[in-house]
């Protein structure tokens, strides 16, 4: 009896969390389908005057659609030249031995932990410098100084997990290393690069303070256009929620094909 009424209090808390935890997520949604007039009024469960004219502002004004092609650009531009960069690196690091390689693997991680606040003047003048300020690629490299460390710490989880063995019976049946890794260790370790990959994805995805420094126009992220909702007749509340709905899109899509691996990867591999 005992057990039953603990088992009952248990999922009673999980329902309440649940709940508590999507009403942000759900009044957002239902923002998104009202008018402004109605956001304004007062307080409605759900639309009174349900309108899809928020999402067509979103998708018919250049201004507005333009920062989630900017936004999807830079990070895809980043998920592939973290993880061409990250692959090899946590691979020395998992299968070699070198003068200070556990101080450098540590090093690696401590970057992540670094405000990118600390970088905004080196990268602004820099990039403004050689001529890469408002550039995709700009804030692609940026994000590489946080992604790449975090990338490489979560693959030698993965990679450390592989037996030596599978290296030298490679070697010995006359692959040669770049056949190898590509052809047989890669696959090997699909879980864990698409794990890193959904990491390195959500950092860069919800990024705001270098993708809106080293911008202005032509690369300018969803999450800085939002602000242009605020102007003189005061905040468009349903437009910025229907762009709110469609900035959460991307990452609950990329869970859901990562949700079987997740755990792990925030084990960083190593369970």
């Amino acid at each position: 009896m005992a057990i039953r009424e603990r088992s009952r209090s248990k999922g009673l808390g999980i329902t309440v969390f649940i709940i508590l935890l999507l009403t942000p997520i759900y009044w957002l949604l239902n923002m998104s389908f009202k008018t402004n007039r109605e956001i304004l009024s007062g307080l409605t469960l759900w639309p009174q005057n349900f309108t899809f004219d928020n999402y067509v502002v979103i998708f018919t004004d250049s201004s507005w659609y333009s920062g989630y092609i900017n936004s999807m650009t830079y990070v895809l531009m980043n998920m592939t030249i973290t993880l061409t960069v990250a692959l090899p690196a946590a691979y020395a690091f998992s299968r070699y031995r070198f003068l200070g390689d556990k101080h450098l693997f540590f090093w690696l991680l401590s970057n992540r932990m670094a405000p990118p606040a600390v970088f905004l003047l080196p990268f602004f003048q820099l990039y403004s410098s050689i001529g890469l300020f408002d550039t995709h690629i700009a804030v692609a490299l940026a994000h590489c100084l946080f992604n790449v460390p975090l990338a490489v710490w979560i693959l030698e989880g993965f990679m450390s997990g592989v037996p030596r063995e599978y290296d030298e019976m490679a070697y010995i049946d006359g692959y040669s290393f770049p056949r190898f890794f590509v052809k047989i260790f890669m696959p090997m370790i699909r879980s864990g690069i698409g794990v890193t990959a959904f990491f390195i994805f959500m950092f860069s995805w919800v990024e705001l303070l270098l993708a809106r420094t080293l911008t202005s126009v032509d690369a300018q992220p969803i999450a800085a256009i939002m602000t242009r909702t605020i102007g003189a007749s005061g905040i468009d509340w349903g437009v910025l929620s229907a762009a709110g709905v469609l900035t959460i899109l991307p990452g609950v899509l990329v869970v859901w094909f990562v949700r079987n691996h997740v755990a792990r990867g925030f084990a960083l591999g190593r369970v």
